[in-house]
């Protein structure tokens, strides 16, 4: 129970202290960095406070393999998101730039069409990567 509270404690702050940081600082890069840095310190340092006080209770061995176990699968439930999520991350960075590379090219020469939907399409290969990656983590579980 304390573990939950100290998350739903990270998750606000997590919100809470950048966007403090954002809305009182000047009005330039230093404030996204700022409020940045303050978003990993408090969330992370919450997270190792939760870790250290929120798992010192003793368990049984049957009780450790069953928590080992759903530890497991819920893990593997992160990993799929972050492999979907991260690859559509960056996939989406570079079909940003190569479409409007891709663009401009065609409106000098409309003979390139072709090769620039290549580069596109290449591009957004990388999601479908990472959710073929997915389903294979999920298809495991």
């Amino acid at each position: 129970m304390a573990i939950k509270i100290t998350f739903i404690i990270a998750l606000i702050l997590t919100y809470v202290i950048p966007f403090g940081a954002y809305i009182k600082g000047e009005k330039n890069k230093g404030r996204y960095k700022k409020a940045l840095a303050l978003n990993v310190v408090s969330f992370f340092g919450l997270l190792i406070f939760a870790t250290v006080f929120g798992f010192t209770t003793t368990a049984s061995a049957a009780e450790a393999v069953t928590e080992t176990a759903s530890n497991a699968t819920g893990l593997g439930y992160i990993a799929a998101a972050l492999s979907t999520g991260l690859s559509c991350v960056g996939g989406g960075i570079a079909v940003a730039s190569a479409a409007s590379a891709a663009l401009g090219a065609i409106s000098e020469d409309s003979s390139i069409l072709g090769k620039s939907l290549i580069f596109v399409g290449l591009a957004e290969g990388v999601a479908l990567y990472g959710l073929i990656i997915s389903f294979m983590i999920l298809g495991k579980l």
